[in-house]
């Protein structure tokens, strides 16, 4: 989990090439024993292998529609595609909760249980921290990449991929300014690369958003408040959603907006974009005023 000496293994070791999985805690425990004991008896390593960590409960779209569906909820609309829908709200510099399919295991929300939002305003780290994560303002949250330009961003090999957020890389100097939001005070950030053939609709976000925002990168952090596990269920998403400073929320191909929030004009290639005046008020006002 020391993802700042991950990041430097290469440098500092006669080691050139690393795997470490998605749960290198006592949470794997238990999976990396097992698979260990499979490739004994089986000779093979291909699990092992894998960039993929969805291996907890499934939601579809249709149940996430039915969960709205029976809560009743206000303002809410069925988008045909939700990753343009969501890169718009992010270029209108609005924090959303991204809901996805299956469940990911261990530490690190990795885009199907997260919250997004746009990395080139330099206060929107503190503003996540301070209405939506509740948890000290010095906490970085994580820039989500495409594989295909992270050494464009990083200083790092084009052949880079870390898919678990398992390792801390230095952002190019040259590259910092276009997203502060993203780097640590360091210069540095604990990057996710994202590939298509991972997660196709959480990559089409980043390539719409791109389009939008002219940065191939968006802001990831865990969609969780301080002191509670991370969202499982649509129930539990929509919970958490009412009870933080979140403007939108994606469950599935559903869009729930909170009371009517104003659009603000899409600030492509620019950048600065006004944040929405619901994450202005007090955290707790949006959740007394829905019950």
């Amino acid at each position: 989990m020391d993802s700042v000496f991950n990041g430097k293994i290469s440098q500092l070791t006669p080691f050139r090439e690393h795997f470490i999985g998605s749960c290198p805690d006592d949470s794997g425990t238990s999976i990396w024993a097992a698979l260990y004991l499979h490739s004994k008896r089986t000779g093979t390593r291909t699990f092992a292998d894998s960039d993929d960590n969805y291996w907890g409960i499934e939601f579809s779209d249709e149940e996430c529609w039915e969960a709205v569906s029976r809560y009743k909820l206000p303002n809410v609309e069925q988008c045909d595609d939700p990753s343009q829908r969501a890169a718009e709200d992010l270029a209108r510099g609005r924090l959303i909760g991204w809901f996805q399919g299956r469940e990911e295991f261990g530490q690190r929300a990795l885009e199907n249980r997260s919250i997004l939002a746009d990395p080139r305003l330099p206060g929107t780290k503190d503003t996540v921290n301070a209405a939506v994560k509740y948890r000290e303002g010095y906490r970085p949250c994580a820039p989500a990449i495409l594989q295909e330009r992270v050494s464009e961003y990083f200083e790092c090999g084009a052949e880079t991929r870390v898919p678990f957020m398992e390792q801390v890389l230095l952002f190019r100097e040259e590259k910092r300014a276009e997203v502060p939001a993203a780097v640590h005070i360091d210069g540095s950030g604990r990057l996710q690369t994202v590939e298509a053939d991972s997660s196709s609709r959480f990559c089409l976000l980043i390539e719409f958003s791109e389009k939008m925002m002219g940065v191939p990168i968006v802001l990831n952090t865990s969609f969780n408040l301080n002191g509670e596990p991370i969202v499982s269920s649509p129930e539990d998403a929509i919970h958490t959603f009412y009870s933080c400073g979140l403007d939108g929320l994606y469950l599935g191909n559903a869009r729930i907006l909170k009371s009517e929030i104003p659009e603000p004009e899409l600030s492509i290639f620019h950048s600065h974009c006004v944040f929405s005046p619901i994450l202005l008020g007090p955290p707790g006002r949006v959740v007394d005023t829905f019950v």
